[in-house]
Protein backbone atom coordinates (compact mmCIF):
# COMPACT_ATOMS: atom_id res chain seq x y z
CA UNK A 1 0.00 0.00 0.00
CA UNK A 2 2.58 2.56 -1.12
CA UNK A 3 1.63 6.20 -1.59
CA UNK A 4 0.00 7.13 -4.89
CA UNK A 5 2.83 9.59 -5.65
CA UNK A 6 5.63 7.14 -4.77
CA UNK A 7 8.52 7.44 -7.19
CA UNK A 8 7.76 11.06 -8.09
CA UNK A 9 10.74 13.29 -7.31
CA UNK A 10 9.83 16.81 -6.23
CA UNK A 11 12.15 19.77 -5.73
CA UNK A 12 10.56 22.30 -3.39
CA UNK A 13 12.14 25.72 -3.92
CA UNK A 14 9.26 27.54 -2.26
CA UNK A 15 8.81 29.35 1.02
CA UNK A 16 6.05 30.62 3.32
CA UNK A 17 2.74 28.80 2.62
CA UNK A 18 1.25 27.93 -0.79
CA UNK A 19 4.32 26.24 -2.27
CA UNK A 20 5.44 24.42 0.88
CA UNK A 21 1.92 23.11 1.49
CA UNK A 22 1.63 21.88 -2.11
CA UNK A 23 4.94 20.04 -1.75
CA UNK A 24 3.95 18.64 1.64
CA UNK A 25 0.74 17.25 0.15
CA UNK A 26 2.79 15.49 -2.52
CA UNK A 27 5.14 14.17 0.17
CA UNK A 28 2.19 12.95 2.24
CA UNK A 29 1.23 10.75 -0.70
CA UNK A 30 4.68 9.25 -1.06
CA UNK A 31 6.59 11.64 -3.31
CA UNK A 32 10.32 12.05 -2.66
CA UNK A 33 10.50 15.76 -1.78
CA UNK A 34 13.69 17.76 -1.30
CA UNK A 35 13.23 21.26 0.10
CA UNK A 36 15.91 23.82 -0.69
CA UNK A 37 16.29 26.70 1.74
CA UNK A 38 18.49 29.77 1.62
CA UNK A 39 21.14 30.05 4.35
CA UNK A 40 18.83 32.42 6.22
CA UNK A 41 16.09 29.78 6.05
CA UNK A 42 12.44 29.95 5.13
CA UNK A 43 11.27 33.05 7.01
CA UNK A 44 8.36 31.15 8.51
CA UNK A 45 10.85 29.28 10.70
CA UNK A 46 10.90 32.50 12.73
CA UNK A 47 7.13 33.14 12.69
CA UNK A 48 6.55 32.45 16.35
CA UNK A 49 5.98 31.90 19.14
CA UNK A 50 5.27 29.12 19.59
CA UNK A 51 8.49 27.41 18.62
CA UNK A 52 9.16 23.68 18.74
CA UNK A 53 12.76 23.94 19.98
CA UNK A 54 14.58 25.89 22.67
CA UNK A 55 16.84 27.56 20.11
CA UNK A 56 13.75 28.96 18.38
CA UNK A 57 14.90 27.79 14.94
CA UNK A 58 11.58 26.21 13.96
CA UNK A 59 8.16 27.70 14.54
CA UNK A 60 4.88 25.83 14.74
CA UNK A 61 3.90 27.70 11.57
CA UNK A 62 6.84 26.23 9.64
CA UNK A 63 6.32 22.80 11.16
CA UNK A 64 2.76 22.64 9.86
CA UNK A 65 3.87 22.95 6.22
CA UNK A 66 7.15 21.06 5.84
CA UNK A 67 6.94 17.49 7.10
CA UNK A 68 8.14 14.46 5.12
CA UNK A 69 10.78 16.47 3.21
CA UNK A 70 14.54 16.17 3.00
CA UNK A 71 16.24 19.53 3.55
CA UNK A 72 19.14 21.07 1.67
CA UNK A 73 20.61 24.54 2.21
CA UNK A 74 21.99 26.34 -0.85
CA UNK A 75 23.07 29.92 -1.37
CA UNK A 76 21.60 30.48 -4.81
CA UNK A 77 23.26 33.87 -5.04
CA UNK A 78 26.51 32.02 -5.72
CA UNK A 79 27.42 30.29 -9.02
CA UNK A 80 28.34 27.02 -7.22
CA UNK A 81 24.97 27.04 -5.44
CA UNK A 82 23.17 27.48 -8.75
CA UNK A 83 25.19 24.65 -10.30
CA UNK A 84 23.99 22.33 -7.55
CA UNK A 85 20.44 23.59 -8.09
CA UNK A 86 20.72 22.72 -11.79
CA UNK A 87 21.78 19.19 -10.90
CA UNK A 88 18.85 18.85 -8.48
CA UNK A 89 16.45 20.01 -11.20
CA UNK A 90 17.96 17.49 -13.60
CA UNK A 91 16.81 14.59 -11.38
CA UNK A 92 13.40 16.04 -10.55
CA UNK A 93 10.02 15.19 -12.03
CA UNK A 94 8.45 18.29 -10.46
CA UNK A 95 9.74 21.69 -9.40
CA UNK A 96 7.63 23.91 -7.14
CA UNK A 97 8.74 27.51 -6.74
CA UNK A 98 7.25 30.82 -5.66
CA UNK A 99 10.14 33.21 -6.19
CA UNK A 100 9.49 36.77 -7.21
CA UNK A 101 8.81 36.65 -10.98
CA UNK A 102 12.04 36.85 -12.94
CA UNK A 103 14.26 35.38 -10.21
CA UNK A 104 14.90 32.04 -11.90
CA UNK A 105 15.47 33.79 -15.23
CA UNK A 106 18.00 36.07 -13.56
CA UNK A 107 19.88 32.99 -12.40
CA UNK A 108 19.88 31.54 -15.90
CA UNK A 109 17.37 28.85 -14.92
CA UNK A 110 14.12 30.16 -16.36
CA UNK A 111 11.57 27.54 -17.31
CA UNK A 112 10.60 29.00 -20.67
CA UNK A 113 14.11 30.16 -21.57
CA UNK A 114 16.05 27.04 -20.58
CA UNK A 115 14.54 24.30 -18.43
CA UNK A 116 11.66 23.33 -20.74
CA UNK A 117 14.13 22.72 -23.54
CA UNK A 118 16.79 21.02 -21.44
CA UNK A 119 14.37 18.87 -19.41
CA UNK A 120 11.31 18.30 -21.61
CA UNK A 121 9.65 15.91 -19.10
CA UNK A 122 9.86 18.41 -16.23
CA UNK A 123 6.60 19.56 -14.61
CA UNK A 124 7.30 23.10 -13.42
CA UNK A 125 4.85 24.63 -10.92
CA UNK A 126 5.17 28.39 -10.56
CA UNK A 127 3.12 30.11 -7.85
CA UNK A 128 2.96 33.90 -7.97
CA UNK A 129 0.75 36.67 -6.67
CA UNK A 130 -0.65 37.94 -9.96
CA UNK A 131 1.27 36.11 -12.68
CA UNK A 132 4.27 37.30 -14.65
CA UNK A 133 2.48 39.59 -17.12
CA UNK A 134 -0.64 41.71 -17.43
CA UNK A 135 -1.46 44.96 -15.59
CA UNK A 136 -0.43 43.53 -12.21
CA UNK A 137 2.10 40.97 -13.42
CA UNK A 138 5.20 40.68 -11.29
CA UNK A 139 3.73 42.26 -8.16
CA UNK A 140 4.27 40.32 -4.92
CA UNK A 141 1.25 38.54 -3.50
CA UNK A 142 0.10 38.55 0.12
CA UNK A 143 -2.93 36.64 1.28
CA UNK A 144 -4.74 39.49 3.02
CA UNK A 145 -4.03 41.90 0.17
CA UNK A 146 -5.53 39.41 -2.28
CA UNK A 147 -8.55 38.97 -0.01
CA UNK A 148 -9.05 42.72 -0.33
CA UNK A 149 -8.30 43.08 -4.05
CA UNK A 150 -10.22 39.96 -5.04
CA UNK A 151 -13.43 41.00 -3.29
CA UNK A 152 -13.39 38.28 -0.64
CA UNK A 153 -12.91 40.70 2.24
CA UNK A 154 -15.95 42.71 1.13
CA UNK A 155 -18.10 39.61 1.73
CA UNK A 156 -16.84 38.83 5.23
CA UNK A 157 -18.20 40.60 8.29
CA UNK A 158 -21.46 42.00 9.54
CA UNK A 159 -23.63 44.11 7.26
CA UNK A 160 -23.05 47.31 9.22
CA UNK A 161 -19.42 46.55 10.14
CA UNK A 162 -16.07 46.78 8.41
CA UNK A 163 -14.92 44.22 5.83
CA UNK A 164 -12.97 41.45 7.57
CA UNK A 165 -10.08 39.22 6.62
CA UNK A 166 -11.01 35.54 6.70
CA UNK A 167 -9.40 34.15 9.86
CA UNK A 168 -7.14 31.70 8.00
CA UNK A 169 -4.89 32.44 4.96
CA UNK A 170 -7.57 31.04 2.70
CA UNK A 171 -6.13 32.41 -0.55
CA UNK A 172 -2.75 30.79 0.04
CA UNK A 173 -4.41 27.55 1.13
CA UNK A 174 -6.58 27.52 -1.99
CA UNK A 175 -3.59 28.22 -4.21
CA UNK A 176 -1.72 25.32 -2.58
CA UNK A 177 -4.53 22.89 -3.34
CA UNK A 178 -4.82 24.19 -6.90
CA UNK A 179 -1.07 23.79 -7.37
CA UNK A 180 -1.28 20.24 -6.03
CA UNK A 181 -4.09 19.43 -8.47
CA UNK A 182 -2.26 21.14 -11.33
CA UNK A 183 0.90 19.12 -10.71
CA UNK A 184 -1.08 15.87 -10.68
CA UNK A 185 -2.89 16.86 -13.89
CA UNK A 186 0.42 17.63 -15.58
CA UNK A 187 1.89 14.29 -14.44
CA UNK A 188 -1.21 12.50 -15.71
CA UNK A 189 -0.90 14.20 -19.09
CA UNK A 190 2.84 13.44 -19.19
CA UNK A 191 2.11 9.74 -18.81
CA UNK A 192 0.57 9.88 -22.28
CA UNK A 193 2.55 12.57 -24.06
CA UNK A 194 5.94 12.08 -22.42
CA UNK A 195 6.22 15.85 -21.99
CA UNK A 196 6.12 18.10 -18.97
CA UNK A 197 4.62 21.57 -18.86
CA UNK A 198 4.22 24.73 -16.81
CA UNK A 199 1.63 24.74 -14.02
CA UNK A 200 0.81 28.43 -13.62
CA UNK A 201 -0.96 29.20 -10.30
CA UNK A 202 -1.64 32.69 -8.97
CA UNK A 203 -3.14 33.92 -5.74
CA UNK A 204 -5.23 36.30 -7.84
CA UNK A 205 -6.89 33.45 -9.74
CA UNK A 206 -7.28 31.50 -6.50
CA UNK A 207 -9.25 34.20 -4.70
CA UNK A 208 -11.58 34.79 -7.64
CA UNK A 209 -12.23 31.06 -7.87
CA UNK A 210 -13.68 30.86 -4.34
CA UNK A 211 -16.23 33.68 -4.50
CA UNK A 212 -19.18 31.36 -5.19
CA UNK A 213 -22.11 31.88 -4.82
CA UNK A 214 -21.54 35.63 -4.76
CA UNK A 215 -19.73 35.68 -8.10
CA UNK A 216 -22.50 33.64 -9.74
CA UNK A 217 -25.14 35.96 -8.27
CA UNK A 218 -23.35 39.05 -9.55
CA UNK A 219 -22.68 37.63 -13.02
CA UNK A 220 -26.35 36.70 -13.36
CA UNK A 221 -28.00 39.76 -11.81
CA UNK A 222 -25.42 42.53 -11.79
CA UNK A 223 -26.23 43.15 -8.11
CA UNK A 224 -23.21 43.64 -5.86
CA UNK A 225 -23.53 41.24 -2.87
CA UNK A 226 -23.60 42.67 0.65
CA UNK A 227 -22.06 41.25 3.80
CA UNK A 228 -24.39 39.04 5.81
CA UNK A 229 -22.16 38.02 8.72
CA UNK A 230 -22.48 34.31 9.49
CA UNK A 231 -25.80 34.13 7.65
CA UNK A 232 -26.17 32.70 4.15
CA UNK A 233 -27.15 35.28 1.53
CA UNK A 234 -29.74 33.06 -0.21
CA UNK A 235 -30.81 30.50 2.43
CA UNK A 236 -32.58 31.05 5.76
CA UNK A 237 -32.21 30.08 8.52
CA UNK A 238 -28.53 29.32 7.84
CA UNK A 239 -26.47 31.04 10.53
CA UNK A 240 -25.18 31.17 14.11
CA UNK A 241 -27.70 31.43 16.94
CA UNK A 242 -27.00 32.35 20.55
CA UNK A 243 -28.08 29.61 22.93
CA UNK A 244 -28.38 29.14 26.68
CA UNK A 245 -25.38 30.41 28.62
CA UNK A 246 -22.50 31.41 26.37
CA UNK A 247 -23.17 28.78 23.73
CA UNK A 248 -23.37 29.31 20.01
CA UNK A 249 -25.04 26.95 17.53
CA UNK A 250 -24.81 27.00 13.77
CA UNK A 251 -27.95 25.77 12.03
CA UNK A 252 -28.22 25.09 8.30
CA UNK A 253 -31.91 24.51 7.54
CA UNK A 254 -31.40 24.56 3.79
CA UNK A 255 -34.72 22.99 2.73
CA UNK A 256 -38.37 23.45 3.57
CA UNK A 257 -38.43 20.01 5.19
CA UNK A 258 -35.44 20.85 7.39
CA UNK A 259 -37.09 24.12 8.40
CA UNK A 260 -40.24 22.25 9.38
CA UNK A 261 -38.18 19.80 11.46
CA UNK A 262 -36.37 22.70 13.13
CA UNK A 263 -39.63 24.37 14.15
CA UNK A 264 -40.88 21.09 15.62
CA UNK A 265 -37.74 20.60 17.71
CA UNK A 266 -38.03 24.20 18.91
CA UNK A 267 -41.67 23.62 19.87
CA UNK A 268 -43.20 25.99 17.31
CA UNK A 269 -44.30 23.73 14.43
CA UNK A 270 -46.88 26.27 13.26
CA UNK A 271 -44.06 28.50 11.94
CA UNK A 272 -43.44 26.09 9.05
CA UNK A 273 -46.98 26.68 7.84
CA UNK A 274 -46.92 30.43 8.36
CA UNK A 275 -47.33 32.05 4.90
CA UNK A 276 -44.45 34.39 5.74
CA UNK A 277 -42.00 31.49 6.07
CA UNK A 278 -43.42 28.66 3.95
CA UNK A 279 -40.74 28.68 1.26
CA UNK A 280 -37.06 29.53 1.38
CA UNK A 281 -37.50 32.66 -0.71
CA UNK A 282 -40.15 33.81 1.77
CA UNK A 283 -37.81 33.24 4.70
CA UNK A 284 -34.96 35.08 2.98
CA UNK A 285 -37.10 38.10 2.13
CA UNK A 286 -38.47 38.22 5.69
CA UNK A 287 -35.26 37.30 7.49
CA UNK A 288 -35.73 39.89 10.25
CA UNK A 289 -39.24 38.65 11.05
CA UNK A 290 -38.02 35.05 11.00
CA UNK A 291 -35.20 35.77 13.43
CA UNK A 292 -37.57 37.61 15.75
CA UNK A 293 -39.52 34.36 16.03
CA UNK A 294 -36.56 31.97 16.30
CA UNK A 295 -33.93 33.71 18.42
CA UNK A 296 -35.87 33.62 21.73
CA UNK A 297 -36.44 29.88 21.23
CA UNK A 298 -32.73 29.17 20.82
CA UNK A 299 -31.87 31.15 23.97
CA UNK A 300 -33.82 28.60 26.03
CA UNK A 301 -31.79 25.61 24.84
CA UNK A 302 -28.29 24.17 25.41
CA UNK A 303 -26.20 24.21 22.23
CA UNK A 304 -24.93 20.63 22.52
CA UNK A 305 -28.30 19.11 23.42
CA UNK A 306 -30.08 21.01 20.68
CA UNK A 307 -27.47 20.02 18.10
CA UNK A 308 -28.08 16.35 18.93
CA UNK A 309 -31.85 16.69 18.63
CA UNK A 310 -31.59 18.52 15.32
CA UNK A 311 -29.14 15.99 13.91
CA UNK A 312 -31.57 13.19 14.82
CA UNK A 313 -34.22 14.97 12.76
CA UNK A 314 -31.92 15.50 9.78
CA UNK A 315 -31.24 19.19 10.37
CA UNK A 316 -27.51 20.03 9.97
CA UNK A 317 -26.35 21.82 13.12
CA UNK A 318 -23.24 22.08 15.28
CA UNK A 319 -21.99 23.92 18.34
CA UNK A 320 -19.40 26.50 17.30
CA UNK A 321 -16.17 24.83 18.44
CA UNK A 322 -12.90 26.54 19.17
CA UNK A 323 -9.72 24.92 17.81
CA UNK A 324 -9.32 22.78 20.94
CA UNK A 325 -12.84 21.46 20.56
CA UNK A 326 -12.37 20.71 16.87
CA UNK A 327 -8.99 18.97 17.13
CA UNK A 328 -9.89 16.93 20.22
CA UNK A 329 -13.28 15.79 18.93
CA UNK A 330 -13.78 12.00 18.80
CA UNK A 331 -14.47 12.12 15.06
CA UNK A 332 -11.16 13.91 14.50
CA UNK A 333 -9.40 10.93 16.08
CA UNK A 334 -11.55 8.51 14.11
CA UNK A 335 -10.56 10.17 10.82
CA UNK A 336 -6.84 10.29 11.84
CA UNK A 337 -6.81 14.03 11.26
CA UNK A 338 -4.18 14.64 13.93
CA UNK A 339 -0.97 12.67 13.37
CA UNK A 340 2.17 12.31 15.46
CA UNK A 341 5.86 11.52 15.06
CA UNK A 342 7.56 11.70 18.45
CA UNK A 343 7.11 15.25 19.67
CA UNK A 344 5.73 16.32 16.31
CA UNK A 345 1.97 16.66 15.98
CA UNK A 346 0.26 17.86 12.82
CA UNK A 347 -2.93 17.83 10.83
CA UNK A 348 -3.56 14.52 9.08
CA UNK A 349 -3.93 13.81 5.38
CA UNK A 350 -7.41 14.82 4.18
CA UNK A 351 -7.31 12.83 0.92
CA UNK A 352 -7.69 9.16 1.79
CA UNK A 353 -7.35 6.47 -0.89
CA UNK A 354 -8.58 2.91 -0.40
CA UNK A 355 -5.45 1.17 -1.72
CA UNK A 356 -2.70 3.81 -1.57
CA UNK A 357 -1.82 4.68 2.01
CA UNK A 358 -0.38 8.04 2.94
CA UNK A 359 3.25 8.21 4.03
CA UNK A 360 3.85 8.01 7.78
CA UNK A 361 4.36 11.51 9.22
CA UNK A 362 7.98 12.58 9.62
CA UNK A 363 8.80 15.76 11.50
CA UNK A 364 10.29 18.63 9.45
CA UNK A 365 14.06 18.39 9.09
CA UNK A 366 16.49 20.95 10.42
CA UNK A 367 17.85 23.36 7.84
CA UNK A 368 20.53 21.60 5.80
CA UNK A 369 20.12 18.28 7.63
CA UNK A 370 20.12 16.28 4.40
CA UNK A 371 22.50 18.31 2.24
CA UNK A 372 25.35 15.79 2.26
CA UNK A 373 23.06 12.77 1.79
CA UNK A 374 21.15 14.33 -1.10
CA UNK A 375 24.29 15.46 -2.90
CA UNK A 376 25.89 12.07 -2.39
CA UNK A 377 22.81 10.59 -4.03
CA UNK A 378 23.46 12.87 -7.02
CA UNK A 379 26.90 11.32 -7.35
CA UNK A 380 28.91 14.07 -5.66
CA UNK A 381 32.12 12.85 -4.07
CA UNK A 382 33.08 13.85 -0.52
CA UNK A 383 35.85 15.99 -1.99
CA UNK A 384 33.43 17.88 -4.21
CA UNK A 385 31.01 18.44 -1.35
CA UNK A 386 33.87 19.82 0.76
CA UNK A 387 34.91 22.10 -2.11
CA UNK A 388 31.34 23.38 -2.45
CA UNK A 389 31.25 24.12 1.25
CA UNK A 390 34.48 26.12 0.99
CA UNK A 391 33.08 28.01 -2.00
CA UNK A 392 30.11 29.25 0.01
CA UNK A 393 27.52 27.23 -1.93
CA UNK A 394 25.87 26.22 1.36
CA UNK A 395 26.10 29.67 2.90
CA UNK A 396 28.81 31.50 4.84
CA UNK A 397 28.27 29.64 8.11
CA UNK A 398 27.76 26.04 6.99
CA UNK A 399 29.52 23.47 9.19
Amino acid sequence: MSGAARGVRVLDLSRVLAGPLCAQMLADHGADVVKVEAPAGDETRRWGPPFVDEAETTSAYYQGLNRNKANVVLDLRTPPGREVLHDLIARADVVVENFKPGTMEGWGLGYESRLAREFPRLVYCRITGYGVDGPLGGLPGYDAVLQAYGGLMSLNGERDGDPLRVGVPIVDLTAAHQAFAGVLLALLERAGSGRGQLVDVTLFDAVLSILHPHSATYLQSGAVPERTGAAHPTVAPYQVFRTKGQGRLFVAAASDAQFAALTEVLGRPHLAGDPRFRRNKDRVSRRAELLAELEPLFLRRDAGDLAGELAARGVPASPVHDIDGALSAPHTRHRAMVVQDGAYRGIGVPIKLSRSAAAPPRAPAAAGADTRRVLTGLGYSPERISALRRSGAFGPHSP
